[in-house]
């Protein structure tokens, strides 16, 4: 008889190595303020006059407050003045754009709170170029509330459903009690015991609308409008695009898109101290 060789496998306590957990990786990387760079080959006569501009804007802002909503009109300047303006005012964490019923672009700044907003007409012209103050810009607001319906009735339930039945008519009762000034509804799906079908059953209910938001901070939130009023998609993923929360938030608009009170009030200082630095003798 030939010998069958049995390989000889450890058993027993302590003879298998030690189990770690397997999480999904997190975010690593975290975006932080970095001071936009002076514009280069530029004559000291438009620089200055940007930051004389731009000094003069901020004066505004600061006079006006937070919640004023102080803005500055870039369009009928000069292509040198406004690239200039776009190298000093750089560019932030969040940015946004609309489908319909305008095409609208917005970014913010390196400055919390100053933010850069264009709108584009369908054959590519510009129609609105301009800076703009507050927690964020009113056009996504006013976009939401423009394309979203107040109600919105109930989906078909396919085979397979477990909770999307119960998940529906909570997300349509709070999204009719909402109104301004109160805190946001916040369904988080991630830790919900929801199936495929749920979930398909959410996203061909709600949608994906006219909104997008992107915040880059800690990993990236990609937050997008729905056929809702109010409602709206917050996603959250990691450096390797992997989807890490996924939840569903009744508010006017979700607080990760906005800029603080404090952080605006910290911008308007260094900016001061960005345009002192930009101008130059003649």
């Amino acid at each position: 008889m030939r010998p069958f060789p049995i390989s000889v496998v450890a058993m027993g306590p302590g003879s298998q190595g030690e189990e770690t957990p397997d999480y999904l990786p997190m975010p690593k990387g975290m975006e932080t303020f970095s001071q936009p760079r002076l514009p280069d080959n530029v004559a000291p006569e438009v620089v200055n006059r940007a930051a004389s501009l731009l000094g003069a804007y901020v004066d505004e802002a600061e006079k006006v407050g937070f919640a004023g909503g102080a803005t500055l009109n870039l369009r009928d300047l000069d292509a040198t003045m406004r690239d200039v303006i776009n190298q000093s005012m750089g560019f932030g964490e969040v940015s946004a754009f609309t489908t319909a019923p305008q095409h609208w672009r917005v970014q913010e700044t390196a400055f919390s709170g100053i933010w850069r907003v264009l709108q584009v007409a369908d054959d590519g012209a510009m129609v609105v170029d301009r800076l703009e103050t507050g927690d964020i810009p009113a056009a996504l607001t006013e976009t939401m509330l423009a394309t979203a319906t107040a109600d919105l009735p109930p989906p078909d339930y396919p085979i397979g459903c477990m909770n999307a039945q119960a998940l529906v008519e909570e997300i349509r009762m709070q999204a009719a009690a909402w109104k301004p000034g109160d805190a946001a509804h916040i369904i988080n799906l991630t830790l919900l015991p929801v199936s495929d079908a749920d979930l398909d059953t959410l996203y061909g209910w709600l949608g994906h609308r006219e909104v997008s938001i992107l915040s880059r901070g800690y990993g990236n939130c990609r937050i997008t409008s729905t056929r809702l009023k109010n409602v709206w998609w917050v996603q959250y993923f990691n450096s390797m695009d992997a989807l890490i929360l996924n939840s569903i938030e009744v508010i006017g608009m979700p607080e990760v898109a906005l800029a603080a009170d404090e952080d605006f009030t910290d911008s308007v200082e260094r900016l001061r101290e960005y345009l002192d630095m930009m101008v130059e003798p003649v």
